[in-house]
């Protein structure tokens, strides 16, 4: 039931003045004269009020004594004085995309929310509203078109404050670099085309830890600017600055504010506008601060109490002062642009290198295994979609470039990369949602490949009379070991590219060959022309480098040995593992191991173990005959059967190796971390992201290791883990269980860490498909026209079309004339690279070729002649070049 009420609005305006005031006399100092004014105001009104018996004469005196510490604060014009404030407040309605609640619930979230807000609106002047993730805006704008466009009204008139430019706010730790690149072109285009305008600022308070290339991204999508908090939320160390230059791995920068007051979601009390300045943490530098208020995670925002609120506390600190002034009706971009002015005038900020590190939710790296596999398998597919696209486009002037098709599908992986999605802190439900939403992506993808591969002449088969081939994606030459498809012993070496490789069958004669041998009873010896591997019970006993002469595996120790701890954090059991998880290590024994495959070009040994009743996992260790000129890797693959309650399984291998660091792999770059525990700043990163590969390396020697899934990794002196499965229960009770498939690979190599390391990894994580085609001799010249030669550092990370040329543009924004396509490069190793992009002429016709950001704006012409543009990037940058046709 509900009552109609016709509100006393003097009587409510009388408990703010009263609330406002109250908490001046509990929270301004004991022995201040406004705290003691404070109280004696408060009991005044008190009296009047009892004393006049609840009358609304006795309201309307009551407010009039308030006024005496306070002032007029009927109106928005309480801000309209010339005094300079240190509080700036800005309005926002932080939705979780989905956490505790699915999409469905967030679409109608976002509508309830926003049109609360235009209300207020129009109803408090001083009010701006600020709201980042274009997803969200998209729905609004297909799902509830009349609020749409009441939203639209109020961001032209600049009180609905777009920030952002992303597409959601998605998680920064475990996206790829492209992903990455594509959160903000999304986003950066949806807020263009429908307001005409780009963010500025780069808006992500809620998130698990920054990664080390986000200021780099951030500046090449047109934002100088980024606000969060999360770090506040360190459960080890206080993180030391509220105001900074944050500066990437390339040496870009963004300058930074971190609310001070802590929070995203204020209720705008008394207490938050004084925290935001007596808990800032840069006030040598600066002495202002931002205040983020209203209802949060679950939407809501401003509330009508809240912005009265906040009249009374610049009123408070008009009439009577000590409480920090604070100021309503600018933007964010409005902060922003004073600290950047003050900069411009000489205020040195202070500078942080590297990641943001969250010492806090380090298990997200590794909860909801299933779909952090569906996140990389999507980014992969992507890659190759564009990559075959757009060259199709070129071979085939009626093949159309699926634009919309991809866009779809890379809209619905960002979705699914937001910031509680991906790291697995959500409900059962969001997880069945997106276990759809892939599958839907799958076959979507299945179909862009299939009708690229048919427009460059390939056509799938099932007759075993045509001839194998294969298409090498990435932009490197490289070889693989294949088993040819339909035969159950038939063996093939796979090699060559970029583009069309080749496929030669493998005879039992083959100069290169593996072995495996039952060396004693339950040992076994697998042996390749690299590496001789000794196993004993399913673990790794000794990893001899056959050139090298040297022992991988650290003295008396096993490698691959799986290990299980409880998992039982204090709080929050799907975001956080502790460090006292360590001090339950329980080794599993493993069952009898059998040889599954003897050779000569592969060999493979499997071994069960049990891990409780309900649980088990089978791991099949292989080796493949070693390949001239290609790494060669010991191969881990498991399936697990995962029944347990707040568990963790993770795979150690001990090396003998020596350093106080070690080496991850990051967005577009290598993130280095400690693996000693001498500070507490060190201790906090006992459990760190990586994507493809981790590396621990002395002078003249390392070992990486690899995987196809996984995101948690921790390395303390020579002892490396790679995370595989959590057991939490909350907010899903059945998270993570069920069956897992699990690849990963041990690369030990001499030298220094590496490109062997990046290229192996990425080979590991795309290999190479054989299939039947009816062409012996299918198009080549077309998948390799477009080729990177020089420092074996440079990466050649993505090909596609350019987003508005007029052949592809959707018409979002204004069309480009001709045909481009866009190829993005990065640095992988940490120094200046030079390098080459080699097109084939009698393939392409390249009229120019020019440096653009990743929005693709127009940038700088590069040199271009005879089919030849040299580069040369910088440490880890991140460059994109466009080649006009």
């Amino acid at each position: 039931m509900a009552d109609i009420v016709a509100v006393n609005l003097e009587a409510r305006a009388l408990f703010v003045d009263f609330w406002i005031i109250g908490d001046a006399a509990r929270e301004f100092p004991e022995n201040s004269w406004e705290e003691h004014q404070a109280l004696q105001i408060c009991n005044d009104i008190m009296d009047t009020f009892i004393n006049g018996h609840g009358t609304q004469e006795s309201i309307v005196r009551g407010r009039e004594i308030a006024r005496k510490y306070i002032g007029n604060v009927d109106t928005s014009k309480v801000y309209d004085t010339e005094k300079e404030p240190l509080v700036y407040a800005i309005g926002h309605c932080h939705i979780d995309t989905c956490w505790l609640w699915p999409w469905a619930e967030t679409k109608r979230k976002i509508a309830r929310s926003w049109s609360n807000q235009c209300d207020l609106m129009d109803r408090y002047p001083e009010h701006r509203f600020t709201c980042s993730q274009a997803q969200q805006y998209k729905w609004l704008e297909t799902l509830y078109p009349k609020l749409y466009d009441r939203v639209k009204s109020k961001v032209k008139e600049g009180t609905f404050q777009p920030v952002g430019g992303s597409w959601i706010e998605h998680d920064t730790n475990l996206p790829s670099g492209e992903s990455l690149v594509r959160q903000f072109l999304y986003g950066q285009r949806y807020f263009e085309s429908r307001f005409g305008e780009r963010c500025k600022t780069f808006w992500l308070p809620d998130t698990f830890g920054y990664s080390s290339q986000l200021p780099q991204v951030c500046r090449l999508a047109g934002m100088s600017r980024f606000f969060t908090q999360k770090l506040s939320w360190n459960n080890i160390n206080i993180f030391p600055h509220s105001t900074f230059n944050w500066v990437s791995l390339d040496g870009s920068q963004v300058l930074c504010h971190m609310a001070p007051a802590n929070t995203y979601t204020a209720s705008a009390h008394f207490g938050d506008v004084n925290r935001t300045i007596s808990q800032h943490k840069s006030l040598d530098q600066d002495n202002t601060g931002l205040l983020v208020f209203g209802k949060g995670d679950g939407g809501g925002g401003p509330t009508f109490e809240m912005l009265e609120k906040l009249r009374r506390c610049r009123g408070l600190s008009d009439k009577t002062g000590l409480l920090p002034r604070v100021k309503m009706g600018d933007s964010v971009d409005d902060y922003f642009a004073r600290l950047e002015k003050k900069a411009e005038n000489g205020t040195d900020f202070v500078t942080w290198y590297g990641e943001l590190y969250l010492e806090l939710h380090r298990g997200t790296y590794t909860s909801q295994a299933n779909n952090k596999w569906n996140n990389r398998q999507s980014e992969i597919m992507l890659h190759d979609i564009e990559y075959l696209a757009t060259m199709a486009t070129i071979k085939d002037s009626s093949y159309k470039y699926p634009k919309k098709e991809i866009d779809d599908i890379w809209e619905d992986v960002l979705l699914c990369q937001f910031h509680d999605c991906l790291p697995g802190s959500c409900i059962e439900m969001v997880y069945q949602d997106c276990d759809k939403l892939y599958a839907k992506v799958f076959v979507a993808g299945s179909q862009l490949l299939n009708s690229a591969l048919s427009a460059l002449g390939f056509a799938d088969s099932t007759s075993n009379h045509c001839g194998l081939t294969a298409i090498n994606t990435l932009p490197w030459p490289r070889a693989e070991i294949k088993k040819v498809p339909g035969s159950k012993s038939e063996f093939a070496v796979v090699q060559g590219g970029p583009g069309v490789v080749s496929v030669e069958p493998l005879s039992s004669t083959s100069k290169s060959t593996a072995s495996i041998k039952e060396v004693s009873d339950g040992v076994f010896q697998l042996s390749n022309d690299c590496f001789k591997v000794q196993v004993e019970n399913g673990s790794i006993t000794s990893l001899i480098d056959l050139a090298e002469d040297r022992e991988i595996v650290a003295k008396g120790q096993k490698a691959n040995q799986l290990v299980i701890f409880d998992d039982k954090p204090l709080y929050w059991q799907a975001w956080d593992v502790e460090l006292y998880h360590f001090r339950s290590r329980q080794e599993l024994p493993s069952g009898q191991s059998h040889i599954v495959e003897e050779g000569p070009h592969r060999v493979s040994l499997v071994t069960e173990t049990k891990i409780s009743d309900k649980s088990w996992i089978k791991t099949t260790i292989s080796l493949a005959a070693s390949i001239d000129g290609q790494s060669s890797y010991v191969e881990m693959s498991s399936e697990v059967e995962w029944q347990e309650t707040m568990k963790f399984l993770k795979v150690e291998f001990p090396v003998d190796i020596m350093n106080t660091e070690a080496s991850y792999e990051t967005q577009y770059g290598i993130v280095r971390r400690p693996t000693h525990y001498n500070t507490s700043w060190d201790m906090a990163k006992f459990e760190v992201c990586c994507h493809k590969w981790a590396d621990l390396s002395e002078a003249g020697y390392g070992v990486s290791i690899l995987n196809d899934s996984k995101y948690g990794f921790s390395t303390a002196g020579n002892m490396m883990r790679l995370s595989l499965l959590r057991a939490p229960k909350a907010p899903d009770a059945h998270a993570d269980m069920g069956r897992h498939h699990i690849r990963y690979a041990i690369l030990p190599h001499s030298g220094p860490l590496d490109h062997r390391t990046v290229r192996t990894a990425r080979n590991f994580n795309q290999p190479l498909k054989l299939f039947r085609t009816p062409s012996t001799s299918p198009p080549s010249a077309i998948l390799s026209s477009i080729q990177l030669t020089g420092s074996p550092a440079l990466v050649l990370d993505t090909i596609k079309r350019g987003e508005d040329d007029e052949d592809v543009s959707r018409g979002e924004l204004p069309n480009r004339k001709g045909k481009s396509i866009i190829v993005r490069i990065y640095e992988s190793l940490g120094g200046k690279a030079r390098g080459c992009i080699c097109v084939d002429r009698e393939v392409l016709d390249v009229k120019k070729v020019e440096k653009v950001n990743l929005l693709e704006d127009d940038g700088e012409e590069v040199g271009y002649e005879e089919g030849r543009c040299k580069i040369e990037l910088r440490a880890f940058e991140v460059a994109t070049f466009r080649l006009q046709l």
